[in-house]
């Protein structure tokens, strides 16, 4: 049982990946995402949408 609130992994997961692609623009999505899913231990829900939310940005469906 995890201490922190509901979904706080996946945002940190999200803050995480901002900040990899600042420090490094030429990191790839894929990578990142799937590399913020071991570091946060994110469930298989949360990876997909994490990969949705991403998505979902490239289309310019989120601000």
């Amino acid at each position: 049982m995890s201490i922190l609130p509901e979904g706080e992994q996946l945002r940190r997961a999200i803050k995480w990946i901002s900040d990899q692609q600042l420090e490094n623009p030429k990191a790839g999505l894929p990578e990142l995402i799937g590399e913020a899913c071991l570091k946060f231990d994110l469930s298989p829900k949360d990876s997909d949408l994490l990969v949705n939310f991403y998505a979902d940005m490239k289309k310019g469906k989120r601000s």
